[in-house]
């Protein structure tokens, strides 16, 4: 059975280029944009695996990602974010339960490495 991840984001291209990416590598992917949709997904599909982006329609990651982690703790959530944070916010991060961050410009295998990362897959067979 496919692992299950969530995306986030408000930015249908970016919503559509992970749902490529991820889903030739052997993951079925749900895109939402909005906080609000990502919960009804959480109850009715909860993901292994959460990548939000910090900046939303209708809330921001990090309160949505501290609202998950209350209620499914066990979920990794990926920030992905157009937003250069200092290693201040990296560390309040940690304390709001998100489990890594990336920049939205990080290259699309790193981030797919830190998708199997979180998710304790190893590398595709190539």
């Amino acid at each position: 059975m496919k692992k299950h991840i969530l995306v986030v984001d408000d930015e249908a291209q970016i919503c559509s280029l992970l749902q490529t990416v991820l889903t030739m590598n052997g993951y079925r992917i749900s895109t939402v944009g909005t906080a609000t949709a990502a919960r009804l997904i959480l109850q009715s599909d909860p993901p292994s695996l959460i990548i939000m982006d910090q900046q939303l329609e209708d809330s921001d990651g990090l309160t949505l990602a501290e609202e998950i982690w209350k209620t499914m703790p066990d979920i990794p959530i990926l920030l992905l974010t157009g937003q250069i944070l200092d290693s201040t916010v990296i560390q309040e991060l940690s304390g709001k339960k998100v489990s890594s961050y990336l920049s939205k410009t990080t290259p699309l295998k790193t981030l797919c490495n830190e998708v199997r990362r979180l998710l304790g897959d190893s590398a595709p067979k190539t």
